[in-house]
């Protein structure tokens, strides 16, 4: 016979069989994604000044008189500062962490956008445009975006990086209309004070929202494995604590050349830099910048032309997010090759589109260009991350470096082609050739580049 205990458990079991089960739990969204989305924002409100010195070129020559190669000489400064600040704000938020960075770095391109209205000598456009803009937008820059997935995320990551990069073309799209119908009437100092406006905005929503690591709140990257034992992961602060984690470098210069020292002994950090370098070149420092003087010298009407650009940066969005879904599943180099070849070849035909109206065309130009604009981004950072491992943010940091010297050159030397030639042909035929080389650079990158990761070294190794 059951015991009476037995035979409890038994109508337990029963009753709770009979039960229909209870809806299924909500599974809570990882707070990786809440992170992601303000990081977005962020990259938004930072882009308003990538749409803007194409579009406030012109008035500002017809206010003041400076010439093409004065203005692009800010644009220059702006592009070098961009490009150089990358490796030592990804070292930055390593030591103070993501948010304090991202905010100062807001408040900088606010305050040099506002400041801008001022200006009344071309020195001062080149602090205002060149060093505050610069540095606040370096530290914005695409190394951001792969802090922020390497940080956050450990799959999806290509993806995450596409659609973060997509936030900086999703800036282009929301200024770039407004800045150039602001810069015709009222006037170019309100399209100014919309950009400082556009990056202070987001400012409390980074103070608020934007964590520093999956461990400060409690949980593990996302898609990570739970660790063995169950632990539960410990925030920065608690894991110095107890030893179980070393102590990031108190000199973000010093962690930022150390890594440089490294990557500069492997080929392909070379190879990534020199491709990247023709990136900046002929998106930053020849289309985003020269794009709308060149269709106004061929009597096309700036906001027409800044139409064009806005466009531009919407196929950039599907480009981007569509590339690092690719970059996922293929391999990354392959990538890098077609998307320079294809670049080279719009660049190489565009002086022919050039004309007052808009032809079908152009408009064929504008959907290819905006699809390859910066699909190079999550490819290259993959790269970075697969052959660099724990360096692979600050490594990116310094081919991002590349890409800004490339650009800054770029739109110097377009100006100044402009201001001894009276066009705009020879810049646009020889970027078209810079793509070609950098399409074959990066499909001579070792395919096994991304199985040889050195060993880490700690941050405050020499």
């Amino acid at each position: 016979m059951s015991s009476p205990e037995a035979t409890a458990a038994r109508n337990e079991e029963d009753a709770q069989a009979a039960t229909p089960p209870g809806p299924p739990r909500k599974r809570r969204l990882h707070p990786a994604w809440v992170v992601a989305a303000v990081a977005f924002l962020a990259l938004v409100g930072a882009a308003g000044f990538r749409a803007a010195p194409g579009v406030l070129m012109v008035p500002l020559q017809q206010e003041f008189g400076w010439s093409t190669t004065v203005l692009s000489a800010a644009v220059s400064i702006n592009l070098v500062l961009f490009g150089l600040t990358a490796p030592f704000a990804a070292a930055l938020m390593e030591r103070f962490g993501i948010r304090a960075v991202t905010a100062v770095a807001l408040v900088l391109i606010g305050a040099g956008s506002a400041l801008t209205v001022l200006v009344n000598e071309s020195w001062q456009i080149l602090l205002t445009w060149g060093l505050l803009i610069g540095l606040g937008t370096g530290s914005m820059a695409l190394v951001f975006a792969a802090t922020i997935a390497n940080t956050w995320f450990s799959k999806s990551r290509g993806l995450v990086i596409g659609i973060l990069t997509a936030g900086s073309a999703a800036g282009q799209l929301v200024f770039l209309p407004f800045i150039a119908l602001l810069a015709q009437d009222p006037g170019w100092r309100q399209a100014s004070l919309l950009i400082a406006a556009g990056a202070l905005a987001v400012v409390p929503l980074v103070l608020k929202f934007l964590k520093n690591s999956p461990a400060d709140v409690g949980v593990l990257p996302y898609g990570a494995e739970a660790p063995v034992g169950g632990e539960e992961p410990k925030s920065a602060a608690a894991a110095m604590a107890t030893g179980t984690a070393a102590e990031p470098s108190r000199n973000a210069a010093v962690r930022a050349l150390q890594v440089l020292r490294r990557a500069s002994r492997v080929r392909t950090f070379w190879a990534l830099a020199a491709g990247f370098a023709i990136c900046g070149a002929t998106t930053n420092g020849l289309i985003g910048t020269h794009f709308i003087p060149s269709a106004h010298d061929h009597g096309m009407p700036e906001t027409t032309a800044a139409g064009l650009l806005a466009v531009v940066g919407i196929f950039d969005i599907l480009g981007t997010i569509a590339s690092g879904w690719l970059t996922d599943r293929y391999n990354p180099r392959i990538l890098l090759a077609v998307y320079y070849q294809f670049r080279g070849i719009g660049l190489l035909v565009l002086p022919l589109l050039l004309s007052a109206t808009v032809q079908p065309s152009m408009i064929v130009f504008v959907v290819i260009y905006g699809l390859d604009w910066v699909a190079t981004v999550p490819p290259t950072a993959a790269i970075c991350r697969q052959v660099f491992g724990a360096d692979g943010s600050v490594v990116f940091g310094w081919v991002f470096a590349a890409h800004q010297l490339g650009a800054a050159a770029a739109a110097l030397a377009a100006g100044a082609i402009r201001d001894a030639t009276g066009q705009y042909t020879y810049a646009w035929f020889g970027a078209a050739a810079m793509c070609t080389i950098a399409a074959i650079i990066s499909a001579t990158i070792r395919k096994d580049a991304g199985k040889r990761q050195p060993t880490p070294v700690a941050a405050g190794a020499a």
